[in-house]
């Protein structure tokens, strides 16, 4: 289940609209939080999924200490409750106090999405981002340390305004380098009321735009084919969600797709399974008991 936790954005990125269209950041009480994660526990519900538009930022707003990091700990208390995620994080609000409760907190997955949107910081600086290339690095670099076997994925723009083949190639260099388990990518498109439609040109032709697009997934899925293949033989821990011709799928606790034989029928388990296959986009394996 999805468990929205902070509504609306203080960030005021140059492409985004949600700030004009949510407001500023509104956070629930950790109380209340909790209240409903246990109603949905009570209802058969093994994982939940906090949610913010800058979920990192949460608690800013409410008296007293609060953070995300309490409020993991909080939710991680809560009975019924296997596995707890969040989304969307901003590099800037991503503090020690979050990282340390993802290491300490045993619900809580070992994976964190942390959107860079660009790798040059001429185009970070139009997009109103708020850190530079060396800055999310080093992030990454704490993020890798604090949490032993983490998985990062994250999202970015290609073809932004005014964005050269040099800057683009900066992302690319960004990709190769870190090594995402995931990335979503999207070529830029102007967004009516937002900073950017106001103030910028959006002056990347179509077809290079596509063109960078193209070439960060060709990236990406020769990364993500090494890192899981890396996996083979391997046991992980999948959570059933749904039955697919047969099979069971779910996700692994470092946010990968797994479909797994003979487990159609128990769909709300969390199982074993041993990977037998590995690819790009998902894994498959069998259950341990199986095996």
């Amino acid at each position: 289940a999805y468990v929205p936790i902070v509504h609306g954005c203080d960030k005021f990125c140059s492409f985004c609209i949600i700030p004009y269209r949510r407001g500023r950041e509104v956070s629930r009480t950790v109380d209340d939080i909790v209240r409903e994660a246990t109603m949905l526990a009570e209802r058969g519900v093994r994982e939940v999924t906090l949610l913010g538009q800058n979920v990192d930022s949460y608690g800013h707003d409410l008296p007293g200490q609060q953070d995300l990091g309490r409020l993991l700990r909080a939710v991680n208390r809560v009975d019924g409750i296997e596995r707890i995620r969040f989304l969307t994080s901003h590099p800037n609000d991503m503090s020690d106090a979050i990282l340390d409760a993802i290491a300490e907190c045993e619900k809580v997955c070992e994976h964190v999405n942390l959107p860079f949107q660009a790798g040059d910081d001429e185009v970070l600086r139009k997009m109103r981002r708020g850190y530079t290339n060396d800055e999310y690095r080093v992030l990454v670099d704490r993020v890798r340390d604090r949490i032993p076997n983490v998985s990062l994925s994250t999202d970015l723009i290609v073809g932004f305004c005014g964005e050269t083949d040099a800057q683009f190639q900066r992302t690319v260099e960004m990709v190769r380098d870190i090594r995402f388990d995931k990335v979503h990518s999207a070529a830029y498109s102007t967004r009516d009321g937002t900073i950017a439609a106001r103030q910028l040109v959006d002056d990347v032709p179509l077809d290079e735009k596509k063109a960078r697009h193209r070439a960060i997934d060709e990236l990406q899925a020769s990364i993500q084919t090494e890192i899981n293949g890396l996996l083979a033989q391997q046991t992980v821990e999948v959570l059933v969600e749904e039955a697919d011709n047969g099979r069971g799928r779910g996700r692994s606790r470092n946010d990968k797709l797994v479909y797994i034989q003979e487990a159609e029928d128990r769909i709300g388990e969390v199982v074993e399974v041993v990977i037998d296959r590995a690819g790009p986009w998902s894994l498959g394996g069998r259950l341990v008991t199986a095996a």
